[in-house]
């Protein structure tokens, strides 16, 4: 991928799709006890699971799943996601919706959470939720990785909106990517290299996402566009102080990395990165308040794991009732990997925690 890049042959994240594709075709993923039908919710691509109907039973329950990949990998089509939503409406009897957003290079942010948006708020309405047989009190929003930060900031997005009469009754997170303001919390600092996602390789994402230059990835690293003299990011610099938000066992001896002088002209190129629509994490207080009941997935050998642990606590402190769900041995994107020959201990535990936690509380 990065040869065919230098050649400027095609876009490699097109390239990398490809090849996921093409490995995907290889499996086979059963779905006898599940009806999948494919469907277009207010412009957006959708999948549908929807259990086969009880005689003794009116409603059932729902979740709206958006999946990870960096904004620009995989698909709602995968056998990976296709298996994890099939396992979900058939554990939990609930119809699940797994969104087909656009990804980058095709379209860059906001778009993706545009898409993510529409369909969501497609669904929640009550002629919608009623042919498909939904309880529209019952209604989880969840996503891991990009479809993690999809559905946090979907969520938000919809608890502020008046014009929507129904919204989720929980929201469910695995590994969400919620923050581009620090990329030296103590995870990122002590996962940097680690397989899967390391640290550069997240912010090539971001900078993928936002359609930025990569001459910028190495200021980003060492958090130039968050400097204390780059005035645009001083308002939200109190909502993400790790320093306060963590847990002394994962701040452990890590320091944090503030630059006195920085690079104002990254925030004036990718005015993005201080969106609340692309970083949940920076939203202010009377939103985190207006959030449902939520659940957090976080694994210890992942970049990721404090932009989840902080929004837990944010989340809490602003009264919302919270569940963190921390894996000490797990990494990222270890839920979906349950299928041979990438059937992982680490995913099948953490994908029934997950599935338990909705169970119990949707």
């Amino acid at each position: 991928c990065h040869l065919i890049h230098y050649l400027r042959l095609s876009h490699h994240l097109i390239v990398l799709n490809y090849l996921i594709g093409t490995f995907d075709k290889l499996k086979s993923v059963s779905s006898e006890h599940i009806n999948i039908t494919d469907a277009v919710f207010d412009g957006v691509e959708v999948r549908v699971f929807e259990p086969p109907a009880k005689q003794d039973e009116t409603l059932k329950r729902s979740v709206v799943y958006i999946h990870g990949g960096g904004w620009a990998l995989a698909s709602a089509r995968t056998s990976l996601y296709n298996n994890l939503c099939r396992i979900m409406a058939e554990s939990l009897n609930a119809v699940v919706v797994s969104v087909e957003y656009r990804l980058v290079p095709e379209v860059c942010f906001p778009e993706q959470f545009h898409d993510a948006l529409r369909a969501t708020k497609h669904f929640l309405h009550p002629d919608v939720l009623a042919q498909y047989s939904v309880d529209p009190s019952r209604v989880a929003i969840s996503g891991d990785s990009a479809g993690g930060n999809l559905a946090a900031a979907v969520c938000q997005q919809l608890s502020k909106d008046e014009h929507v009469t129904i919204r989720p009754k929980l929201q469910a997170l695995i590994y969400p990517v919620l923050q581009a303001f620090d990329f030296n919390t103590p995870s990122y600092q002590q996962n940097t290299n680690m397989p899967v996602l390391p640290r550069y390789v997240m912010i090539n994402y971001w900078i993928d996402y936002f359609n930025g230059n990569y001459d910028l990835a190495h200021s980003l690293l060492i958090n130039n566009h968050t400097a204390l003299d780059v005035s645009q990011a001083l308002s939200f610099r109190g909502r993400l102080n790790w320093t306060s938000l963590l847990p002394s066992s994962f701040k452990k001896n890590y320091k944090p990395v503030i630059q006195t002088t920085g690079k104002a002209e990254i925030i004036q190129k990718i005015p993005a990165l201080l969106d609340v629509r692309a970083v949940p994490l920076l939203a202010e207080n009377e939103t985190l308040q207006l959030q449902p009941k939520t659940y957090i997935l976080t694994c210890e050998n992942d970049v990721l794991r404090d932009d989840g642990v902080m929004y837990a606590k944010r989340l809490e402190n602003a009264g919302v009732e919270v569940t963190l769900d921390h894996f000490d041995d797990c990494f990222h994107g270890c839920m979906i990997f349950t299928i041979w020959p990438t059937n992982f201990s680490a995913g099948i535990q953490t994908r029934n925690s997950y599935i338990r936690w909705l169970h119990e509380n949707l």
